[in-house]
């Protein structure tokens, strides 16, 4: 509540008053990117204390995978947060199956480009990109495990995310990686999934062919056990897929054993759940219970991230698709027919 009374916008919904969780729901109401937008106009022009607690270091844009593409500021408190917690899937794999080979190697770098567009912050032209690549450059982790290519070779090769963009940065990939260890991959699942095809269609060998792979670290869609395992699994090997769940607006979970589920970075997020027309909070799920997840940063409080959520009991959660009426229409036939195999 601190941070939050930093800002305008906490202020003005009495942060520094706040005692209870109960005090903050009811004084906070949920907000989602669209409720944002004029407040980040006040951050454009300077004034970032309108909804930030400190000035932003960058500003990152979403895939627009659903819609138009978001474009979001972010603090040095965010960018710690997103570092520090995306580690915690290669640290936590490398000490649990007491295998350090995946940091000795290189990781092949399947991020989008960090630099896009430009616009006017403050009166200083600022460039930003996707914030895969945005974070993947300014990671300081990747100064100790080598990304393989370098976040600047893939931002020079332009911004285009045709087809044809995606064939010439996965041709620079293959190049550059060709002759050395490469023992992993990070990112978006689809792309490290198009790659394994470019490189069966374009060179006639699969990944799996050329390194040996210790794990697939696979972030940013619904369903990566359920939906992409196998895919992976007959280009890749049969290594361990280690599931992640990150957005623009954060890394809030991942996987942290054999079982296809994450279990939530409470020590970083405050997660709460609308369930039905009740809010409860995400750790009060019991197993089978679903619903839209809210998420409290450093950034946003209360923020609508527009995923929906399950519980499989015992802190485990499975992310299962974005907000929609086809998403819902799924769920709940899938909870009809498939439910008690949970």
């Amino acid at each position: 509540m601190k941070t939050y009374g930093s800002t305008r916008y906490g202020l003005s919904h009495g942060a520094l008053s706040v005692i209870e969780v109960e005090d903050y729901q009811r004084q906070f109401p949920v907000i989602n990117y669209s409720n944002l937008t004029q407040y980040f106009g006040e951050v454009r022009a300077g004034n970032y204390e309108a909804i930030l607690p400190e000035p932003p270091a960058a500003w990152v844009m979403t895939r627009g995978s659903t819609g138009k593409s978001k474009v979001i500021p972010v603090t040095q408190a965010h960018l710690k947060q997103v570092f520090t917690c995306g580690a915690r899937g290669i640290i936590h794999y490398a000490l649990r199956k007491n295998s350090f080979d995946v940091f000795i190697g290189n990781i092949l770098n399947l991020n989008f480009p960090s630099t896009v567009h430009t616009m006017t912050v403050d009166g200083q032209e600022v460039t930003y990109g996707y914030s895969s690549g945005t974070y993947a450059k300014l990671n300081p982790m990747f100064d100790r495990v080598s990304l393989i290519p370098r976040q600047e070779d893939i931002d020079a090769l332009g911004s285009g995310i045709s087809r044809k963009d995606w064939e010439n940065r996965f041709e620079l990939v293959y190049q550059t990686a060709l002759d050395n260890p490469v023992t992993a991959t990070m990112g978006v699942t689809p792309v490290i999934l198009a790659f394994a095809r470019f490189l069966k269609r374009k060179h006639g060998k699969k990944p799996r062919d050329l390194w040996k792979f210790k794990a697939l670290f696979c972030t940013s869609v619904p369903k990566i056990q359920f939906k992409y395992a196998g895919s992976l699994h007959k280009y890749y090997g049969q290594v361990p897929i280690v599931e992640m769940y990150t957005a623009t607006e954060g890394v809030f979970g991942q996987q942290y054993d054999d079982l296809p589920y994450i279990t939530p970075n409470y020590d970083s997020y405050f997660f709460e759940v609308l369930a039905g027309k009740s809010v409860k909070m995400l750790h009060e799920l019991k197993r089978g219970q679903w619903g839209k997840l809210i998420v409290s940063s450093c950034l946003f409080p209360r923020y609508d991230i527009g995923d929906m959520i399950e519980s499989a009991g015992n802190n485990y959660f499975r992310v299962f698709g974005r907000h929609t009426a086809g998403t819902l229409l799924e769920h709940r036939l899938y909870r009809l027919f498939l439910g008690r195999l949970l």
